[in-house]
């Protein structure tokens, strides 16, 4: 159990029958009545954010997330196959629990499987990946004007927004939580 006082973010907690992590808190004290905890709450299963105030003393049982590093094997129609590198155990996931997290992840690349009492809810993707350029156009001498980009579509078929002077066939490092293009390989 977590009393409110503790609040902290990224902590996750069990309230109503869900699954919330903190995504902002805020111990308010005013100058008349009790104090209290504003929190900002992130569903973790669905995916919605709640406003939810608490009194300090309250108390909340802290939710249990496993996260393990697997490898992304291959993409099967509607189904997405990991393997577990320990045991070599297999788990295929619904492109409903995947979504778009592996937009920027290659075939045989390892990723985080979240989840909570054995249900997947999630897949975190290594922060920084580099990926090459498969199909841009390409930029003219002259195009120079600061902070100019065109799209460019890399290998795993991700469409990505990337300065003038990057070509056809290089390779480059991508933000996978913001989808932003950081620099040349």
């Amino acid at each position: 159990m977590i009393s409110a006082g503790d609040f902290r973010n990224g902590i996750t907690i069990e309230y109503e029958g869900n699954v919330y992590q903190i995504v902002e808190f805020q111990h308010v004290k005013p100058g008349k009545g009790a104090a209290f905890v504003r929190t900002k709450l992130k569903n973790i299963i669905n995916g919605g954010v709640v406003e939810k105030t608490f009194r300090p003393t309250e108390k909340c049982p802290q939710a249990r997330i496993d996260r393990k590093d697997m490898q992304y094997l291959y993409a099967d129609g509607d189904l997405f196959n990991f393997m577990d590198t320990e045991t070599y155990d297999q788990i295929a996931l619904n492109s409903e629990t995947v979504g778009d997290t592996l937009k920027f992840v290659k075939e045989n690349e390892m990723v985080k499987i979240c989840s909570y009492n054995g249900n997947v809810f999630a897949i975190e993707p290594p922060l920084f990946v580099e990926l090459e350029i498969t199909d841009t156009e390409p930029g003219f001498k002259g195009d120079t004007a600061t902070g100019a980009t065109k799209p460019a579509i890399v290998e795993t078929g991700a469409k990505v927004m990337v300065p003038l002077f990057v070509n056809q066939g290089e390779v480059i490092k991508i933000d996978t939580r913001t989808g932003e293009y950081l620099s040349r390989v």
